[in-house]
């Protein structure tokens, strides 16, 4: 299992067979209560069982379950896309959620719908499509009430016996919030454009602050120099705090140590902001094997951030994100266009852009891209390369390096505008220093 925030749900990548028996009386139960999966009568163990192991070989489907005391009482599936379906590629479909009639009215449903919802954002998804049939007046109310929009229905959606039953379907942008409407109403509406996707122009952009880790402390160094660090903290799970305060939904952290080391050196901070932030994390910094990428993904960190390991060892990636797909993030460092490793003390021939197609297709989430020489320079950020490189792969891009004013900012949001890959930007320094206010660059970004 793979350990959230929320103590109810988890991300399952593997079970236990008392899990496995749990989760098949679960949706048996589920099936009896109105249908489900396409069943209209349960299945028995031995189906269902075989549904759900075969369903966690599936690299595009992702199993998220929700326990009652230890228990598990139900579930629900995030279905990615194909690699190759382009028009689609910012929208991911929910399917399949349920509670079992005997946990239900304790708040499980939303847990679990909000913890499915944090992990298409977490992998950089804008749309969440779904349907239900109109027979599920539960679930449509839960939908409604978490924002979802009824843009249409299918007369003919089911068969349940001799009954046509009718299917309603439902969207919602993720990266906007959307009050539930006063009174659920489930006649068919126009479809309107901001209904199904947002606009280039009103995408904001994810900032992501920056706790970079040497000793223990935070720190921010210059052109990725080890002897040139300014340390802005002895207490990273303060910074932390400071930050999701602040406003800021996702925390970005570094291993310095780790990276030169090549495995964790910073492991009790590391923990310190798990237990502290109240915000998904993504990590980097010495991770080289299965076990430390597997270790920390246990521990609670939302995504790991894979760099030197990329170039040395691409087949770790891809075992990487086929094990934990849409979690892995693939931090591709330059200078002057030429891929850097082991902390940025090796310099490749291997070309930024080069890196960026293998990755893509190793299947990594995200690609974090990392101007060395105006790391921490506060000049601003490569954004020519940035966009090169946001156009050059399909997967989304966030900006890295030299960030030292709201200007910088303005330019790499206006640059996002006409390049949809740029997903957001990792600022540090001109935090740390006050040069930008996270109230100013959140603005900014927006």
């Amino acid at each position: 299992m793979s350990v959230s925030k929320n103590k109810f749900v988890q991300r399952a990548l593997s079970l236990t067979d008392d899990d496995l028996q749990a989760l098949c009386e679960a949706a048996d139960a589920a099936i009896l209560d109105g249908g489900g999966f396409g069943w209209v009568q349960p299945q028995g163990r031995q189906v269902l069982e075989r549904y759900f192991r075969g369903l966690l070989l599936v690299p595009e489907r992702m199993l998220f379950v929700v326990r009652l005391k230890g228990e598990i009482v139900g579930c629900a599936q995030l279905v990615r896309p194909p690699r190759n379906n382009e028009c689609q590629a910012m929208c991911i479909t929910l399917m399949h959620l349920f509670v079992a009639p005997y946990a239900r009215n304790r708040g499980l449903g939303g847990a679990l719908l909000h913890e499915v919802e944090n992990a298409a954002r977490s992998m950089g998804f804008r749309v969440m499509n779904m349907d239900v049939p109109d027979t599920q007046t539960a679930a449509i109310s839960l939908f409604q009430k978490a924002g979802f929009l009824h843009w249409g229905t299918h007369p003919h959606f089911a068969r349940m016996g001799d009954q046509t039953v009718s299917g309603l379907f439902f969207t919602k942008l993720l990266d906007t919030v959307r009050s539930a409407p006063a009174e659920p109403s489930f006649s068919s509406q126009v479809e309107t454009p901001d209904m199904i996707a947002p606009t280039a122009s009103s995408r904001p952009l994810t900032l992501y602050p920056a706790i970079d880790l040497k000793d223990g402390a935070c720190v921010r160094l210059r052109r990725g120099e080890m002897d040139d660090a300014t340390v802005y903290s002895d207490d990273p799970a303060a910074q932390a705090r400071a930050w999701c305060d602040a406003g800021f939904k996702w925390l970005h952290a570094v291993d310095l140590n780790g990276a030169f080391a090549g495995q964790s050196a910073n492991a009790p901070a590391v923990r310190a902001i798990l237990e502290a932030s109240t915000v998904p994390m993504q990590l980097g910094g010495g991770l080289r094997d299965m076990k430390a990428i597997a270790s920390w993904l246990e521990a609670g960190v939302t995504r790991v951030i894979l760099g030197s390991v990329a170039v040395k060892n691409p087949a770790l990636v891809k075992e990487a994100c086929r094990a934990f797909p849409g979690r892995i993030v693939a931090g591709i460092d330059a200078r002057s266009g030429h891929v850097a490793t082991e902390g940025w003390a090796e310099v490749s021939d291997m070309q930024a852009t080069e890196l960026a197609l293998r990755m893509q297709d190793a299947g990594v989430a995200a690609i974090i891209f990392t101007e060395i020489s105006r790391d921490g320079m506060l000049d601003g950020l490569d954004i020519d390369q940035t966009v090169t490189l946001a156009n050059t792969v399909s997967v989304p891009v966030i900006a890295s390096g030299g960030v030292g004013n709201l200007d910088h900012l303005a330019a790499l949001r206006k640059a996002a505008d006409d390049t949809p890959g740029i997903e957001g930007v990792i600022v540090g320094r001109a935090l740390y220093d006050g040069r930008v206010s996270p109230a100013e660059a959140l603005k900014v970004l927006a």
